[in-house]
């Protein structure tokens, strides 16, 4: 029997106009469970007009994924936010260092 893969949750904050594009994106990369948070940036008025940004709402996806499969769908967010207009981002993983129950594990790292 093979060592289980090991799981880490993606965060990428986006601007929220852009949350479905990037919940299908990251669905490419056998995400089984993604939560939505709405947030609010902290940057003031003048920062956003030199910014050249309209507004500060922002969604933070938080996604459960493979580590295996983590540097991939990182590579892919980095890809979309240089290309996509409005579509810039910040994405990070942090390590899930245990999970209850084998079923629970199964779904998140999308293992039948």
């Amino acid at each position: 029997m093979s060592a289980p893969d090991k799981m880490h949750l993606l965060f990428t904050v986006v601007n929220r106009n852009k949350t479905e594009f990037y919940i299908d994106l990251l669905g490419n990369f056998e995400v089984n469970l993604q939560m939505v948070l709405n947030a609010h940036g902290t940057a003031g008025e003048k920062h956003l007009e030199l910014l050249g940004l309209t507004d500060s709402d922002r969604a933070v996806i938080i996604s459960a994924i493979r580590r295996d499969r983590g540097k991939d769908a990182l590579g892919a967010l980095e890809e979309k936010f240089r290309t996509v207009k409005g579509g810039k981002g910040v994405a990070f993983t942090v390590p899930i260092k245990s999970t209850i129950g084998v079923a629970i594990y199964q779904f998140l790292s999308n293992k039948k």
